[in-house]
């Protein structure tokens, strides 16, 4: 009698997940454009805007980052990233609710750690979406492009790490005053780093700092060839059947 309840209890069960399994890899696809398009709205104009002073634009940039993450948490079959995501939101509303309490380097110590752990979950469950079999659309190119984005970010905030601990970190900056208008300049260290352009302007010190610099430099450089050679094969499996 136990046996054929729990095989009772387990087909509901299971229908569950192929469902919601389905509805995910439904919107999959639609989803990875709605994420390329908030990051770029909040990396390339609510960031700038923010760093000018506008007041709204810092709420219109979280509301945009918590829009990115809740479809990451919808798309994500992985609890591992589900957990690394809200960790790091607990630390983000953490920093944000002591400010008052602690002193500003604490609070954006832990506003950063909360931005590392977030950003490498994001990552991790997009590129599953980007790198599993199956036929290359626009949607999964456009994945990538959010991929690029993230390493970006990821390295942004541990710049912002490392400058709060150590002021002198970076040459032709001033001391870190937190806010958005670090925010945006180490995403500007960040960008300019990953894709090799290196304007001169903001210059690495700190050794960790610039081991830092010289492995987005890299990895900015292999992911490239690693997408275009992995979305190659995929295309060429998929034609092939």
């Amino acid at each position: 009698m136990t046996a054929h309840g729990d095989q009772r209890l387990s087909i509901p069960v299971d229908n569950t997940r192929r469902s919601i399994h389905a509805w995910q890899e439904g919107v999959r696809n639609p989803s990875l454009t709605a994420l390329l398009v908030l990051e770029l709205c909040a990396i390339f104009l609510a960031a700038p805007l923010a760093a000018k002073g506008l007041p709204i634009a810092r709420a219109v940039a979280d509301t945009l980052l918590l829009a990115v993450l809740v479809i990451v948490v919808m798309l994500s079959h992985r609890w591992g990233a589900i957990i690394m995501i809200l960790l790091g939101l607990a630390a983000i509303a953490a920093s944000i609710l002591l400010s008052g309490e602690w002193s500003p380097v604490s609070t954006t110590v832990l506003r950063r750690g909360g931005d590392i752990l977030t950003f490498p979950a994001l990552t991790w469950v997009v590129g599953h979406a980007v790198y599993a079999p199956g036929r290359i659309t626009s949607h999964r190119l456009q994945g990538a492009v959010v991929l690029y984005l993230n390493l970006a970010t990821i390295f942004a905030s541990a710049y912002g790490l490392i400058w709060e601990l150590n002021p002198g970190a970076f040459a032709n900056l001033v001391a870190p005053v937190g806010g958005p208008e670090e925010v945006a300049t180490m995403l500007y260290f960040s960008l300019t780093t990953l894709t090799t352009t290196g304007y001169g302007d903001i210059v690495a010190i700190d050794p960790f700092v610039r081991s830092l610099a010289n492995l987005e430099a890299v990895v900015g450089q292999f992911y490239l060839a690693i997408t275009v050679a992995r979305l190659v094969t995929l295309e060429l499996q998929d034609r092939r059947r």
